[in-house]
Order: C-alpha cells, then sequence, then structure tokens
C-alpha cells in the first residue's frame, strides 16, 4: 500500500500469547487471562485469506502473538497503530475533546489501501464525536470489498476504569487479558446506532456473544467504495 505498511510480523516475531509493550497504562492491576469463543474472527480471516497477502490494520496495543498468528495464516502485512494509547494520553492529559479532529488526520496511509481492520473494543472508550470521526477516517482506509472486525459491549462495566487486550489463541478462541487504565466504557451501543456510525459500510456478519459482546464484521461494498 502507499506510503508501505510496516511489516511487523517479521520485525518483532513472538509466540503467541507473548505481550510486548502497552498503551502506556500500567499493567500492575492487569486480571486474569480469561478465554472466550469468537465467531466473527473465523469469518473475518476467511475472507482475508482469499486475498493475496492482505494489508491488515490493528488498532492496538501491539501483542507480538497476534502479529505472528494473522502473518502465519493468512501471509499478510500487518501494521499496528495503538489507538488505545492515543485514548489513553489524551485522557491523562485532560484533551478528550480534541480527539474528534485528532482522529480525522490520525492514519497517514492513503485512502483505499487497507483490506482488514481489528477495531477490537475501542469504540467503547468514545465519546460519540471522536467515534463518528474514527469510525469515518477507518472506512476511507478500507478498499472496496474490505472488512472490518469490531467489539461492541452490551452492557455496563461498572465504571472499571480497564481496557482488554485481545490475544488470539487459534480461529475459534480469544483470551482476554485486562490491564489498568484511565478511561471507562462510555456506553453500551445499541445495533442501530453502531450501523449509523460506519454508515459508508455494511454489515456482513453479527453475532451476540454470551461474554455480553457484540461481535460486528463490517464491508466496504464497491459500490460505496468512493464515499
Amino acid at each position: 500500500m502507499a506510503g508501505g505498511l510496516n511489516d511487523l510480523f517479521s520485525r518483532l516475531g513472538g509466540r503467541r500469547g507473548d505481550t510486548p509493550g502497552n498503551t502506556g497504562a500500567s499493567a500492575a492491576a492487569a486480571g486474569p487471562d480469561l478465554i472466550y469463543p469468537t465467531k466473527a474472527l473465523p469469518k473475518f480471516l476467511a475472507t482475508m485469506s482469499a486475498k493475496p497477502a492482505p494489508a491488515l490494520l490493528d488498532l492496538g496495543p501491539v501483542v507480538g502473538g497476534n502479529v505472528s498468528f494473522f502473518g502465519e495464516e493468512l501471509g499478510c502485512r500487518i501494521r499496528v497503530e495503538d489507538v488505545f494509547g492515543d485514548i489513553e494520553r489524551h485522557a491523562l492529559n485532560g484533551t478528550l475533546d480534541a480527539l474528534p479532529e485528532y482522529f480525522r488526520t490520525r492514519f497517514k496511509s492513503e485512502p483505499g489501501t487497507v483490506d482488514g481492520i481489528l477495531c477490537w473494543d475501542v469504540f467503547d472508550y468514545l465519546e460519540r464525536a471522536a467515534a463518528a470521526s474514527l469510525a469515518a477516517a477507518l472506512a476511507r482506509l478500507l478498499v472496496a470489498e474490505g472488512s472490518l472486525l469490531g467489539f461492541f459491549s452490551t452492557t455496563s462495566d461498572a465504571g472499571r476504569a480497564q481496557y482488554t487486550k485481545y490475544l488470539v489463541v487459534d480461529q475459534g478462541n480469544l483470551r482476554y487479558r485486562t490491564y489498568s487504565g484511565t478511561r471507562v466504557r462510555q456506553r453500551s451501543l445499541q445495533n442501530r446506532d453502531i450501523i449509523k456510525l460506519f454508515e459508508s459500510l455494511r454489515v456482513s456478519d453479527s453475532f451476540l456473544m454470551k461474554t455480553n459482546m457484540r461481535e460486528i464484521i463490517f464491508r466496504k461494498p464497491a459500490y460505496l467504495a468512493g464515499l
């Protein structure tokens, strides 16, 4: 893709489950690892495997095991942009109101150059204006028929200031690893609000999990690629 994607798979290596780096928040309060099934990830992988050397964007944080997994499964180029770190930094600096403008120019890659995006649950930690700005920026990055995978909590997090790293165990399972941070989940988005957030994309798969998480795959249809 234009400007080039960092081949973190070759640079970081690592065994699955390794977690080099964090979002800048202390990991001292990290919770126990819990493993849960995922239905959206295998669908996302199947879509990406149909593309030769797909370009992936992971919104972070950097997890060496995930980079290894996607590199081995897809032979892909993967770039990690730690948006969770961006949110935490703005929260600590008291500049959360600047996030909508920040996200408009956050990504330097050319529009229409990313095949797949891993959002995890980043939208749960954003106010509406910042979420809309980030969603629009990501939609612009996707190629025609590109896919975006997002997780959206359906319940309140009881005010716990923490984030979650999603470590890929295999195609059907994820290890949840919580760590301390400044932000709490802002709200539980209704399905219609999530769809409205990605108005230039279309839902291809949606799963309501027993973990109180909605897993959604969005696709950028060719007829909307110019939006």
